[in-house]
């Protein structure tokens, strides 16, 4: 059986690199990192994630013009995203308008389990 494939995009490496870590060594993901959000929609159409763990607050295109961008291209479109932001706080996370939303500073738990779900959820 294969790693799921999670691809995670955020401007602060320092963060990007943790969360690959906590998924990496503690979750067995594949992970990839994207620190450009420029470059997310072309990163995520090489990697083909199973989910995309995406940043809020970005320079250049922030997290809701990424994912737009995502949503467009017919070959990820149905990749779950997961909005992860310091802009909200921990009683707002979870599910709201569709779209999943994790708080930063992330919990390993929290996180491990919310791309746990994520990925079982995905058709085999």
């Amino acid at each position: 059986m294969s790693k799921s494939k999670i691809l995670v995009i955020d401007d602060d490496p320092k963060l990007s690199a943790l969360l690959a870590f906590v998924l990496n060594r503690l979750g067995g993901y594949d992970v990839c990192e994207e620190n450009r959000s420029f470059a997310a929609l072309a990163t995520a159409r090489e990697f083909r994630p199973d989910v995309i763990l995406l940043d809020v607050d970005m320079p250049g295109k922030d997290g809701g013009m990424v994912a737009a961008e995502i949503r467009k291209d017919a070959s990820i479109a149905e990749t779950p995203i997961v909005f992860v932001s310091s802009l909200i706080t921990k009683s707002e996370e979870g599910i709201r308008n569709g779209s999943h939303y994790l708080s930063k500073p992330v919990e390993p738990a929290h996180l491990l389990e919310t791309v746990r779900t994520l990925c079982r959820q995905l058709p085999s």
